[in-house]
C-alpha cells in the first residue's frame, strides 16, 4: 500500500480507479479519462495534487540562496504573491527537477515533483551549505488544482470570502489568506487556480466543489491536458541528463544580470554555444492527423538525423495524435516509426491547445 493524501476516501467514494504513482495511491480516472479531459476543457474539474512536495524557504539568505540554486531569478519576484517557473539544475547543466516558486510573506514557497522528492530535498540541503536559510518541508499541506473555463466562477461560489481577490488574480499571481495560499497557476492550459492549504480542510473543500458541479479529474486526464498545452513532464521530456535548452525551457533561464552565478551556469553557457552551432537538439511538437498513435520512445527520422518521442498520446480535444519529440535542430521533415512503418508527421511548435482551442499552425 502506498501513501495516501487526505482525500483518499473521497476518491474511492467518487469511483476512482487508484494506481501507484511514485509511491502514492492516486486516482488515474473516475470512469472515463476522455470525459474528465473534456470536462476541464469545457467546464471545470478538480485535481488532487497533494502528493506534490511543498518546501518553504526562509531566513536571512533565502533570496540569495534561491538566486544561486535556480536557473531562473527570484529577484524578478518583486512582491508577495508573484510566482515563476524554473529548473533546478545540477553542475553539469542537467535538470534535477522543474518547479514553481512563490514569493510569500515569510520568504519563498517552492513546489516540486513528488517522484523526485528525496533527491530534491537532498540537493536543497547540499546547496544550502554556507547560506543562512531554513528549509522546511510541509507535508501537512494539501494542494487542489481547479481548472477549466468555469473554474474561477465555481471557486468564487464556494469561497465567497476570497471571491474578489481570486477574480483579480493575474497569471502567476497568488495571495495568502491565513494558512491558505491561492494562486493562478496550473498544468492544463486552461484558466484555473491552485490552492495550498491544511490537509484536514481538504475533504470539506472537495465536497463543496463537487456539490457545485466541479467534476473530479484523475492523473490520466492531467497528462493528456498538459501534453496538449505543450508542458513538460519530468522524467520524460527532461531529466538530469538533459539541458533545459534541449527541453524547450530556455525561457526559464535568467541570463541577466550577467554577474549572477547559479548552479549549472557554466555548463549552460557551453550548451548555448553548442546550440548556436546546431549541435544541440530541440524539443518540438509533432502532429499525426491520420490514423495511428504517437507514443513515448518511438524513434524519429528527420532530414537532419534521428530523434525520439518523449511524450505522446491521442489528443481528446484535437481528435488525433500529438507528441513532444527531441530532434536535431532545424529539422524540416519528419517520420515516426509506428510499428515498423515510417509515418509522416508534421513538426510544429510544442504547444497544441490553449483555452480549449487549437493554437499551432
Amino acid at each position: 500500500m502506498g501513501q495516501h493524501t487526505s482525500l483518499y476516501q473521497n476518491h474511492l467514494d467518487a469511483g476512482a480507479k487508484m494506481v501507484d504513482f511514485a509511491g502514492w495511491d492516486m486516482p488515474i480516472n473516475y470512469g472515463s479519462q476522455i470525459e474528465e479531459h473534456t470536462q476541464v476543457r469545457t467546464a471545470a474539474g478538480v485535481f488532487d495534487v497533494s502528493h506534490m512536495t511543498v518546501v518553504d524557504v526562509s531566513g536571512e539568505d533565502a533570496k540569495k540562496f534561491l538566486r544561486y540554486l535556480l536557473a531562473n531569478d527570484v529577484a524578478r519576484l518583486h512582491e508577495c504573491g508573484c510566482a515563476l517557473y524554473s529548473a533546478m539544475l545540477n553542475h553539469e547543466g542537467g535538470v534535477i527537477d522543474d518547479l514553481i516558486v512563490y514569493r510569500v510573506s515569510f520568504g519563498y514557497r517552492v513546489v516540486v515533483n513528488c517522484a523526485t522528492r528525496q533527491k530534491d530535498l537532498t540537493w536543497l540541503s547540499d546547496i544550502s551549505q554556507g547560506f543562512s536559510v531554513v528549509i522546511d518541508e510541509k507535508p501537512e499541506l494539501a494542494i487542489l488544482a481547479v481548472h477549466g473555463p468555469l473554474a474561477i466562477e465555481k471557486l468564487c461560489e464556494i469561497l465567497p470570502e476570497h471571491a474578489e481577490r481570486i477574480q483579480q488574480l493575474g497569471n502567476f499571481r497568488g495571495f495568502e489568506a491565513g494558512a491558505w495560499f491561492i494562486a493562478r497557476t496550473g498544468y492544463t492550459g486552461e484558466k484555473g487556480v491552485e490552492l495550498i492549504f491544511p490537509e484536514n480542510e481538504a475533504p470539506e473543500l472537495w465536497n463543496k466543489l463537487l456539490a457545485a458541479g466541479t467534476k473530479p479529474v484523475g492523473l490520466g486526464a492531467r497528462d493528456t491536458l498538459r501534453l496538449e498545452a505543450g508542458m513538460n513532464l519530468y522524467g520524460h521530456d527532461m531529466d538530469e541528463t538533459i539541458s533545459p535548452l534541449a527541453a524547450n525551457m530556455g525561457q526559464t533561464i535568467a541570463w541577466d544580470p550577467p554577474d549572477r552565478d547559479f548552479v549549472g551556469k557554466s555548463a549552460l553557457e557551453a550548451a548555448q554555444r553548442l546550440q548556436a552551432s546546431g549541435g544541440l537538439p530541440q524539443l518540438v511538437g509533432l502532429v499525426l492527423e491520420q490514423r495511428g498513435v504517437l507514443r513515448e520512445g518511438q524513434s524519429v527520422q528527420t532530414d537532419k538525423g534521428e530523434g525520439i518521442i518523449t511524450s505522446g498520446s491521442f489528443s481528446p480535444t484535437l481528435k488525433h495524435s500529438i507528441a513532444l519529440a527531441r530532434i536535431p535542430l532545424d529539422s524540416e521533415s519528419c517520420r515516426v516509426d509506428i510499428r515498423g512503418t515510417l509515418t509522416e508527421v508534421r513538426i510544429v511548435k510544442p504547444n497544441f491547445v490553449r483555452f480549449g482551442k487549437k493554437v499551432y499552425e
